[in-house]
């Protein structure tokens, strides 16, 4: 991402309060994880954290997990309304 920044920080450099936090497995393809996500999207949500989405891929984030319960992860399930998780054809997600 152009900065170090996540492709949600590239839309919304100011961040969003989340809403929803959707938790998958990896093992989907993005088709099936954005239809899962359409199909499972709770009513009245605006803004969900996606780990691929919110966190900058291509970069070594060691740091931003260095302390669990102050990690991006942590935060954004903190202030979530809701947690979902999205399963896939491949495999359980509890099974990862």
């Amino acid at each position: 991402a152009a900065g170090g920044a996540s492709w949600a920080l590239l839309l919304h450099n100011e961040g969003l309060e989340c809403d929803v936090f959707f938790s998958h497995s990896w093992t989907e393809g993005s088709f099936e994880f954005v239809k899962k996500v359409l199909h499972s999207w709770p009513w009245g949500a605006k803004a969900a954290y996606v780990c691929f989405l919110s966190n900058p891929q291509n970069l070594d984030i060691s740091a931003l997990v260095e302390s669990p319960s102050q990690s991006p992860f942590a935060k954004a399930l903190d202030a979530a309304k809701f947690m979902v998780a999205i399963p896939n054809a491949k495999c359980s997600i509890y099974t990862r």
